[in-house]
């Protein structure tokens, strides 16, 4: 019997920091940790490391792969990710892993579809086959990723005004993909305007959780890889407002 693949998921995307520590399979445990993240993730984040390595029973060099939310979300916190991750899987050098650990860069949209889809099925609820995975960007817009059967360039992360969402879902998607699952944390900043937007909702926020749930088929899939290659994934360069762009938006 083929021995399950051993991953260690950061994601630090959000204002909230999540480690998970596992194979990935249904029913295996999970050693996780959910806190503060933002600034506060450079701190503390090699000690939760250490804390669930150790809980698992595991050494650093007993893992397969490093999995980390590539993004798009928070510029500091995609950079700490990648920057611990890296420095992680530099550190180990054995005939196993002669390179050092390879490296697993998920999109954070992916990980908010998949945290959404298993708070439906944990509720008891439906869930529609196309998901709308969104995060706050911040400046006026979201995040968004579709993904929908057979249309794979939705998935790509891209960005889009609150109030021009209703018109893209509309010509994205045709009838045949509806319902959707609109999930997210845009619900909150973004209620005036998504308000007629059609679809269930299910407030979500990418988890590490949800990553080590994707790592085994991105491990099968081929997405690893060495550390050097690992690079986030912003979407967007321009991180904050001009004083003349704040003063024209009061």
């Amino acid at each position: 019997m083929t021995m399950p693949h051993r991953f260690l998921c950061i994601d630090a995307s959000t204002d909230t920091l999540s480690v998970a520590v596992g194979t990935g399979r249904p029913g295996d445990p999970v050693h996780g940790h959910s806190g503060p993240g933002a600034a506060q993730s450079s701190a503390t984040l090699l000690p939760v490391i250490k804390t669930l390595l150790a809980q698992a029973g595991w050494r650093l060099d007993d893992l397969d792969a490093i999995v980390f939310g590539r993004g798009p979300g928070s510029f500091t916190g995609l950079r700490t990710a990648c920057a611990v991750a890296q420095g992680l899987a530099y550190g180990v050098r054995s005939a196993r892993h002669p390179r050092g650990l390879p490296l697993l860069p998920l999109d954070t949209l992916a990980a908010v579809a998949e945290e959404a889809r298993g708070l439906r099925r944990q509720a008891g609820l439906p869930v529609p086959e196309v998901v709308v995975a969104m995060l706050d960007a911040r400046m006026d817009e979201i995040y968004l990723a579709i993904e929908a059967r057979g249309l794979p360039e939705l998935a790509k992360p891209r960005l889009c005004a609150p109030d021009a969402l209703a018109a893209h879902l509309a010509a994205a998607l045709p009838d045949a993909h509806r319902p959707v699952l609109l999930a997210g944390n845009v619900f909150g900043p973004y209620a005036e305007p998504l308000a007629q937007l059609a679809g269930e909702r299910q407030a979500a926020l990418p988890t590490a959780s949800a990553l080590l749930r994707l790592a085994p088929g991105a491990w099968q899939a081929g997405c690893a890889v060495d550390a050097r290659e690992a690079l986030p994934l912003y979407v967007r360069d321009k991180v904050a407002l001009t004083t003349a762009e704040r003063e024209g938006q009061r």
